[in-house]
């Protein structure tokens, strides 16, 4: 039986370092599952172009990944700036929405414009705002109608239109802006077969963003980004109301205190792991390899520890997108995570809750397949959930073959830990289809003779149709 990379997934965010179609082709024969396009440095065009080489590419190599469009979401942000100003340990700064740009006054007073209007509403005395991604911690000293005062807790160096976050309040901004509207009708256009929301908050941003998708006939999926303290304190109903969760270290980093990272990383693994709903682990995993040739020990631990909790996904953010070696880096997640995976002991997760008859049968069918040599799990799925369960169950070891009828269906399996999809028609007769999944598998080199296949499915017994565990053998 075909060795597997890896059973833990792995997405790239394409840039310049990664949008040619030689290094696409590099990046997929690595085993690159997801592309994504991050919207908040990328133009329409350029999406198209891209999303049309990725689509030739994996056709030609046999080997579809999905792509991901990672929309912007709601943000604030400091004003233009012609030349960074210097800020010093206790000066003051105001912030408002009125003024026009980032200026000082006549008394010293640095003067910085922010685009939220209702920032004094949603900031308390004493609370903290947080510019240029948390390396500006800045202290709330006075509200006024239209501005908030605050003071400089360091030296630092103000650039413009910076970031700002403000963790702990809860802000009323939009969940989906116009700008996430118009990149969505892009991705939508080239066929996305997942959309990413920013700073997901609750349950109603992602319900939101589903219906603008359906409305607009798209059957993407809709992944939720945790990266505020809301999201976290709402992370249940976010899981159960999207697709699959993306913990997004670098704002939640912001947002939260440090120690807390990791616990809400390994709580979200293990609550979507329990619900059948993939999970990705995104930022900072081989940063040092945006310019360094060799990662720290640290990143190496710290891949090796999400890849031991179960994460679905791996996430490369500036690694392939602006990065030097962007092929080493998923190079570098495969030999990681293929080694730390031939650590873990064989079992199957008991938090995943199974309610239909046939879902409960693959945990028998996985269990089997985990216990004999060369043998696999075939699944048959035209709604994904058999082999996201599948995938969920975490059968270490054991190669996770779906195959489905559904044009784009083949492509989004790719987001889930373990799964190889296949696009294959149905035959009116379940014999047919197996023998032709079994055949296709033969014919890619998936499997060999001798090779043992569990599968789930469907039998004619007595005039009715029932659920049975079948082994084939390959011949």
């Amino acid at each position: 039986m075909k060795s597997l990379h890896r059973q833990t997934k792995v997405i790239a965010t394409v840039g310049p370092a990664s949008e040619s179609e030689d290094v696409l082709k590099a990046l997929i024969l690595e085993g690159v599952d997801v592309f994504r396009f991050n919207m908040a440095h990328a133009d329409h065009e350029w999406v198209r172009e891209i999303s049309s080489r990725i689509r030739s590419v994996g056709v030609d190599l046999n080997r579809e990944p999905a792509i991901m469009m990672d929309i912007k979401g709601p943000e604030i942000r400091t004003g233009f700036l012609s030349k960074p100003i210097s800020l010093a340990e206790g000066q003051l700064i105001e912030l408002s929405h009125r003024f026009n740009s980032v200026s000082v006054d006549e008394n010293e007073l640095v003067q910085v414009q922010v685009s939220y209007e209702k920032l004094q509403e949603h900031l308390e005395i004493g609370g903290k705002v947080l510019l240029d991604n948390g390396l500006i911690p800045l202290e709330a000293v006075e509200k006024t109608s239209g501005s908030v005062i605050c003071k400089a807790l360091q030296d630092a160096t103000l650039g413009s239109r910076r970031h700002v976050n403000l963790p702990g309040a809860e802000t009323d901004l939009p969940s989906i802006t116009q700008k996430d509207r118009a990149d969505s009708l892009v991705g939508i256009e080239c066929k996305h077969d997942y959309f990413a929301l920013s700073f997901t908050r609750d349950a109603d941003a992602i319900d939101l963003l589903k219906n603008f998708l359906h409305e607009n006939n798209s059957d993407a999926q809709v992944i939720a980004k945790i990266e505020d303290q809301q999201g976290v304190g709402n992370l249940d109903e976010i899981i159960q109301a999207s697709d699959a969760l993306m913990v997004a270290r670098g704002d939640l980093g912001i947002e939260c205190a440090f120690e807390e990272l990791p616990i809400i990383q390994r709580h979200a693994v293990g609550a979507c792991q329990s619900r059948g709903k993939p999970v990705i682990i995104a930022t900072h995993l081989l940063e040092s390899m945006i310019e360094s040739p060799v990662p720290t020990r640290a990143e190496i631990s710290d891949v090796a520890n999400a890849v031991n909790e179960g994460a679905d996904c791996l996430m490369l953010s500036g690694e392939t997108t602006t990065g030097k070696q962007p092929v080493e880096c998923v190079s570098l997640l495969n030999r990681i995570s293929a080694r730390i995976e031939s650590e873990i002991q064989p079992g199957l997760t008991e938090e995943l809750e199974l309610f239909r008859a046939k879902a409960k049968m693959l945990r028998s069918a996985a269990m089997l397949a985990m216990r004999m040599k060369n043998a696999a799990v075939l699944v048959f799925t035209r709604s994904g959930d058999l082999a996201a369960k599948l995938g969920a169950l975490r059968p270490n070891g054991a190669p996770l073959f779906a195959f489905t009828d559904i044009d784009g269906l083949h492509r989004r399996l790719r987001l889930i830990w373990g799964i190889e999809p296949f696009l294959m028609p149905f035959s009116g007769d379940p014999e047919i289809t197996i023998q032709n999944a079994i055949r296709k598998l033969e014919d890619e080199g998936w499997v060999h003779p001798g090779d043992q296949l569990v599968t789930v499915t469907n039998v004619l017994a007595g005039g009715r149709v029932v659920e049975s565990i079948q082994l084939r053998e390959v011949e």
